[in-house]
């Protein structure tokens, strides 16, 4: 259904048929259209955005990559660009500042209430990749003296501006953090009853200073919907959110793949090369694919050599000419799926850098298996077909080595480009088809001219 829906949204989209568009947004859930937007190139996007309503408008906006987030404000107008801008929670307003010009940040920055732009400079006070970068400085703080009745209409009067109120932090009146009480236990208790005697005193948090992993990682195993942030003097200033911590997360694990990979490519570098590659021009698409195919046609030529090399076998068992095709092509199927299962896994994340060995030599093994398999099929079909057990033979062991050969290039192929910083969307497919051609025609005259010398 999902599927079907994109379909027609890509097609308002080229037809420019503004209202069918507008409709088939409406239709699609929030996570489905941020997947949706990051898909788009940037003038697709724009027109698409302006089609949300205002405040789905700013739901998906949060949730947008920061690079996507950038290129959207440039394209707004100062006054929705300002309004954007100041509707986003304080931790997101910072990440979206460190990405953009100066010129630019500034004068959204100037466009702030002055409350607004003090928690704002709060966070950017904090040392990048710090709990006190990622905290949100808007939480509800009760002290020891209020009673169950006075919390709630706190948190009736704030609710509605607060990021997270599954959790009050109680402090005293220098805001040092004393405990904490949820809202269910409000909820619970009697209106008259002291917040102090219902709350907390024992509760995790983190410092501001802290690595913003590690408040990440605690925030998770405690499995807490938010953890309150200190300063040096144990001042209550921020909470992190779940949402945060998840996100902070989900890019220190890409980041430590990447590293522990030696791959250096990030995820919008990998989305400017598929633009090039898509959006880009006639120069900068040759730049990019020439190249790899010129590698391609030298290998063609290689390949020449080979069959000119075997010239004397081809004219001695023409037969054996008819089964060059079923083994190229099955070496280039088998390569592809590997090549295609890479590329899927390592977006996912399902490729482990510190396991690719295990991984390549499980492809392997299955590369081999597929091999096998076919191998008996074609010699009993070659066999049968052609009255000649070697004949038989020499196809199947053929298929059996192309399969294995296949399948390990298609995984370490891709591997290997990634490592050296190549695009491995344009040269792996090109590359794998070259080798596997080689690899093949070599071995399979290598292993007629050993099995069919009675006949040469």
């Amino acid at each position: 259904m999902a599927a079907t829906k994109n379909f027609y949204i890509w097609k308002y989209l080229q037809e420019r048929n503004i209202q069918s568009l507008k409709t088939a947004l409406d239709q699609i859930e929030g996570h489905e259209l941020v997947e949706l937007f990051q898909s788009m190139d940037p003038e697709e996007l724009v027109i698409a955005y302006r089609l949300l309503p205002k405040t789905r408008a700013l739901q998906v906006f949060e949730l947008l990559d920061v690079d996507l987030q950038e290129g959207l404000i440039h394209s707004f107008t100062e006054e929705k660009a300002i309004e954007t801008f100041a509707n986003l929670d304080p931790d997101d307003r910072v990440r979206l500042v460190e990405e953009l010009p100066a010129t630019v940040a500034k004068k959204l920055l100037s466009s702030l209430s002055l409350e607004e732009r003090g928690m704002t400079d709060l966070l950017l006070g904090y040392e990048l990749q710090t709990a006190g970068r990622i905290m949100t400085p808007e939480y509800i703080r009760l002290t020891t003296e209020m009673t169950v009745k006075q919390a709630m209409n706190k948190i009736r009067s704030y609710a509605k501006d607060i990021e997270a109120i599954y959790t009050m932090y109680i402090t005293d009146e220098g805001r040092v953090l004393l405990g904490s009480v949820s809202l269910r236990n409000l909820l619970l208790a009697d209106e008259n009853t002291l917040v102090a005697d219902i709350m907390k005193t024992e509760i995790p948090f983190a410092h501001t200073h802290d690595d913003q992993e590690d408040a990440a990682r605690k925030l998770q195993n405690l499995s807490l919907m938010s953890l309150p942030v200190t300063d040096r003097e144990m001042r209550l200033v921020g909470v992190i959110t779940i949402d945060d911590a998840l996100h902070i997360l989900e890019e220190e694990a890409t980041e430590d793949m990447h590293i522990q990979a030696g791959l250096n490519s990030s995820n919008s570098k990998e989305s400017d090369r598929s633009r090039v590659l898509i959006s880009g021009s006639l120069g900068q698409i040759l730049k990019v694919r020439l190249p790899i195919l010129m590698m391609v046609l030298a290998s063609g030529f290689l390949s020449g050599f080979i069959l000119e090399g075997f010239e004397d076998v081809l004219n001695s068992v023409t037969a054996i000419a008819f089964f060059i095709p079923l083994i190229m092509d099955m070496g280039g199927s088998i390569g592809g799926q590997s090549t295609t299962i890479f590329a899927r896994g390592s977006v996912l994340g399902h490729i482990k850098p510190g396991k690719f060995l295990k991984q390549l030599g499980k492809e392997s093994t299955v590369g081999l298996s597929i091999g096998v398999i076919t191998g008996i099929f074609a010699f009993v079909a070659v066999t049968a077909w052609m009255g000649d057990p070697l004949i038989g033979l020499a196809v199947g062991l053929a298929l059996v080595a192309n399969c294995l050969l296949a399948s390990f290039f298609g995984f370490l192929v891709p591997f290997f480009l990634i490592k050296i910083g190549a695009d491995q969307a344009a040269g792996a497919g090109p590359i794998i088809t070259s080798i596997k051609d080689i690899t093949g025609l070599l071995t399979y005259f290598l292993l007629v001219s050993t099995l069919l010398t009675h006949l040469l």
